[in-house]
Formats: C-alpha cells, sequence, structure tokens
C-alpha cells in the first residue's frame, strides 16, 4: 500500500516537528509557496493533459460503441483507468449495510423513532424487533426495520420523511452512523478498508480521503479558549495563544491513530499476502477536517493543530472545512473562517487547502449569501482546489474569477450526484461545462459515496450521459485529478519530453524523484493496458 506507512517517521517539507511548533507559535511570516499545479482538466484541445487525440484507440472505439447504452457504458467505465478521488468523506463513503453490521457486532440499538444508531443502556437495553428500540442484529433480521435503517443511514429512499428535504436526510444521516463508526477502537481502519478497496476495484490510483484524527482534543482546547472580539482581531496573537495550550502534544497521538487505523485496514485487506485484494495497491492520503458549525474557538484550534500535523506526518496531505455550507454559523462566520485559514498558511507556507465552496444554489439561502464564497476561498483562505463550486455563476463577476482560477490552476472537484441529491443542481444546470470552458481545472470525484450509494464510475457514466463527454476528456479528467492531487514531488509531465503518450526513458528521470510521478506513470502504464485488452490483445 503505498500511502500506507511509507514515509512513516519522516519529515515532510524538511521540517521538523520542534521547527513547526516554533513557527506556529512564533507567527513566522513566510511569502506563501506557490501552488506547483500543472495545467490539466479543462477542454480536450487546451493542454496536453486532456487526453491528446485518442480517437483511433481501441478503448475510444469500443466507449463510442457502448456509450449509448447505459448497462455496457456501465462496465466499460468500471473498467477504465482512473486517476484519483480528491473529494471523499471516509464516514461518508461506507455503505450502511456496513454501518448496520458493526451496529450488530457492537451490540448498539436502532432507535425507530429517531431513526438512528445508539448505544444501549442500563435504564434502555435493546430490545426486540417489536419494541422501539430493537438490537441491531434484531433490525438487520428484520424484513420491515432493514429497510427502513438503511434509508435512514443514507439517501436510499429519496424522501424518507414527508416534508422533510434530500439535504437535510443528507446532512442527517452522518449523526445516524456516528455510534457504528466509532464502535470499537479499530472501526476506522474497517472504514478504511471497505473505501479504499473499492477503489481499486474500479482501477483508482490515489485517494485523499477527509478525516478527523485527533480533532476532538484540538477542538477541546479551542472551545476552552474565551473567545472576545479582540481574539477575532489578532489571529495572529489568539494563534499564539492556542498552540501554547497544548495543540503540539496533540501530533503524537493523532500519528498513533492513523498507524492502528492503516495497520487494521492491511490485515483486512491482506496487504504483503499473496491473497492481497485491489485495495493494496491505490496510494492512501489524508485532508483532516474541520467542522465549520463549531464557535470560533474550536474551528480556529482545530484549524492550526490540522496545519502542525501535515507539517509532521506525511501521510497528512491538508485540510478541509466541511458540515453544511448553509448553516447559520458557517454563513455568519464564512469570512472569519477564511482569515484563520489565511493565517495558518502564513505560519506554515507548506499547508494545503482544499475547501468546501460554493456548495449552496438559490432556493437554498438568500442570493445574497451566493455573492462571494469560492472567491473568498480562492483569494483569502489560498484554496489549490474548490469542492463543489456550484454557486459559481451566481458570484459577483464570475467571468473575472473563472479567469483568476484558470490562471492559478485552481481545481474544482465536482460531485455530480451530490450536487444533485443535495441541491437538485443538475445536467444543464450545473456549471461543469462552464469551469471547463473557461479552462478551469475540473475533477470528478464521489463526496460521500456511500450516503448517496454510488462509486466513482457511477459520476464518469453521469459526466457521458448529461454532458457528452467523450473518451479523450475522461482520460483529461482522471490526469487531472492526479495532477492536483497533494501528492509530493514534480508532476510528471514536468520532465523535458515527457508528454502524453508517454515514452519511459523521457520521463524516467521525474519518476526516480517523485511520487506524484510515480503514481502518474502508474496511470499512463494501465492506461495502456487497457487500450490493448480494448484490442482484445494480451
Amino acid at each position: 500500500m503505498t500511502g500506507g506507512g511509507n514515509g512513516i517517521g519522516r519529515v515532510k517539507g524538511g521540517v521538523t516537528g520542534a521547527l513547526a511548533a516554533t513557527l506556529l507559535l512564533a507567527g513566522c511570516a513566510t511569502a506563501e509557496m506557490g501552488s506547483g499545479a500543472g495545467r490539466a482538466g479543462g477542454t480536450v484541445s487546451d493542454n496536453p493533459l486532456s487526453g491528446g487525440d485518442v480517437s483511433g484507440s481501441a478503448a475510444a472505439r469500443r466507449f463510442e460503441a457502448v456509450r449509448s447504452s447505459p448497462p455496457d457504458l456501465r462496465a466499460f467505465l468500471y473498467r477504465m483507468p482512473k486517476g484519483a478521488d480528491l473529494h471523499n468523506h471516509l464516514t461518508g463513503a461506507v455503505y450502511a449495510e456496513s454501518y448496520m453490521r458493526m451496529a450488530a457486532d457492537a451490540g448498539l440499538c436502532f432507535d425507530v423513532k429517531a431513526r438512528t444508531l445508539v448505544a444501549p443502556t442500563a435504564q434502555a437495553p435493546c430490545g426486540d424487533a417489536k419494541s422501539a428500540r430493537p438490537g441491531a442484529a434484531a433490525t438487520i433480521a428484520d424484513g420491515t426495520l432493514y429497510p427502513m435503517a438503511l434509508d435512514a443511514l443514507s439517501t436510499r429512499d429519496a424522501l424518507p420523511v414527508s416534508g422533510y428535504s434530500l439535504h437535510d436526510q443528507f446532512f442527517a444521516t452522518f449523526g445516524r452512523f456516528r455510534a457504528a463508526a466509532n464502535s470499537t477502537p479499530n472501526s476506522t481502519g474497517d472504514l478504511l478498508a471497505e473505501v479504499v478497496d473499492r477503489a481499486g476495484r474500479q482501477g483508482e490510483r490515489h485517494v485523499e480521503l477527509m478525516v478527523s484524527f485527533g480533532t476532538g482534543p484540538a477542538a477541546a482546547i479551542g472551545k476552552a479558549f474565551a473567545w472576545t472580539p479582540q481574539a477575532a482581531a489578532d489571529l495572529s496573537g489568539t494563534a499564539d495563544r492556542l498552540v501554547a495550550a497544548g495543540l503540539p502534544a496533540l501530533v503524537a497521538p493523532a500519528r498513533q491513530e492513523i498507524d492502528a487505523a492503516e495497520a487494521r485496514m492491511r490485515s483486512l485487506l491482506g496487504c504483503g499476502t499473496p491473497s492481497a485484494r485491489p485495495g493494496c495497491a491505490v496510494s492512501v492520503r489524508y485532508l483532516q477536517q474541520v467542522s465549520r458549525t463549531q464557535g470560533p474557538g474550536p474551528v480556529y484550534a482545530t484549524t492550526l493543530f490540522n496545519a502542525l500535523l501535515e507539517a509532521q506526518e506525511p501521510r497528512v496531505v491538508g485540510l478541509n472545512f466541511v458540515a453544511p455550507e448553509d448553516n447559520p454559523v458557517a454563513l455568519n462566520d464564512y469570512d472569519l473562517h477564511m482569515r484563520m485559514v489565511a493565517e495558518a498558511k502564513r505560519r506554515l507556507p507548506g499547508t494545503n487547502v482544499a475547501l468546501h465552496a460554493g456548495e449552496l444554489t438559490l432556493g437554498l439561502v438568500p442570493p445574497e449569501r451566493l455573492r462571494d464564497h469560492i472567491r473568498k476561498a480562492v483569494e483569502i483562505a489560498g484554496a489549490r482546489r474548490i469542492g463543489h463550486g456550484v454557486d459559481l455563476m451566481f458570484e459577483d463577476d464570475p467571468q473575472g474569477l473563472l479567469q483568476t482560477m484558470a490562471g492559478r490552476r485552481v481545481a474544482v472537484e465536482v460531485n455530480l450526484t451530490s450536487n444533485d441529491k443535495i441541491l437538485g443542481v443538475s445536467g444543464k444546470n450545473h456549471p461543469l461545462p462552464v469551469y471547463r470552458a473557461a479552462g478551469v481545472p475540473v475533477v470528478l470525484s464521489t463526496d460521500d459515496e456511500g450516503v448517496s450509494r454510488i462509486d466513482l464510475t457511477n459520476e464518469l457514466q453521469r459526466a457521458v450521459q448529461e454532458f457528452g463527454l467523450g473518451y479523450g476528456d475522461l482520460v483529461g479528467l482522471a490526469r487531472a485529478s492526479l495532477e492536483h492531487s497533494f501528492l509530493p514531488g514534480d508532476s510528471l509531465w514536468s520532465a523535458p519530453g515527457c508528454t502524453p503518450p508517454v515514452r519511459e526513458d523521457s520521463c524516467r528521470a521525474v519518476t526516480g524523484r517523485s511520487e506524484k510521478a510515480r503514481v502518474q506513470w502508474g496511470l499512463e502504464e494501465a492506461l495502456v493496458r487497457f487500450d490493448r485488452e480494448m484490442a482484445g490483445k494480451p
């Protein structure tokens, strides 16, 4: 497993743990580093990474033969090599059936009225299938309760409760399966095994999973901090006090959490054995989450902690703000949050930032709330990737924003099914073609594939069927997803003469020194094998 343990104990970016803590505490004002992102993910003609002329390839011919048949197209796209899934929440990526099995193993109950998994107590033990709180095992065995539970823990049923929006149902699921996700000390490893193996079976080369290693204790430090208007006005001084309150001491336990989760994952997948499952070949990295619906103290402390953890842990490659963007706290504190991210990046310039921004649409919030979230995420917080970006054309000066994003090579993580289910935005109403026409890098991702009951192949199929993308477009999107990953090292395409179709002699120098380039090279090799498979050659 290339992401699971390679470089454990190494120093990331040459910053030692002690120095990283010193930079945070001292507020070192180092100039922000450039993104280093290459050109990828626009229209087919705008750059050499977009797939080039593949019209004569066997894979392209096969694609054209099946694109009008959804079942055949699904089978083709499942086999097609993929790049990376860069926007994937670990807990939301696990299917409800898995959470129910975990709940049954842990002896949890299913609260029928609240439609949530809960731990039993002496006062309220789990009952049988006829009770208001049957055990998870009894729920699974009951033909009426089990479908109800699966609907409650996902969006399997479009409207589980009359008048209850799919947006609200989507976000409610996380609280309902939380007890199962945290049911054992090793449960995170179980989640990883499912999600990473699903990625491997679809031919994904890399995943960046949103997780929360150690963020609970970090948020507790922030919650104990007395937040005042002065604290918001002096974010540098406030950061000094939060760091001094104990954030650096939380890094080592968080790294141990990652060690334990990955050890469990590798054990379940049989990595390093003759029976190793496909997930063992997938590169895995983590984006640390910050819940934007908390108070300012916990949000800032978690942001700083996540930046500090990234500086010392190679498996953590960035941070992201999560939870509903339309939440009242998230809306009211949005500007403050962007400033917090900017201050964390100022202190530790190597911090990678991918932010949920523009996961909004008209009707969900007043029009005034659609004017500037994407722009502020790019221009204030310095995000290198934007998650969703759906309200693009409601922003002030959207064309200027597109030019800025294209010029800075800020990628957009497009989640078609999620955007449809949460926001009701799909097809002609989705800005995907607008981003591509403007030359903004675009990648396809799943968001919460378990909650939405999809996989990455499904998102490729939607892109083909709703937007008419061709095989060359899909190859370009796959390449773009690795180009805009936060994997360390130079891009494969930075080597002189290393352009699609690649030749080993022209690319060997960069693959020898760069992990990113090696993963990209693996995709290119897989694409060649896929083309031979489509041609019926061994």
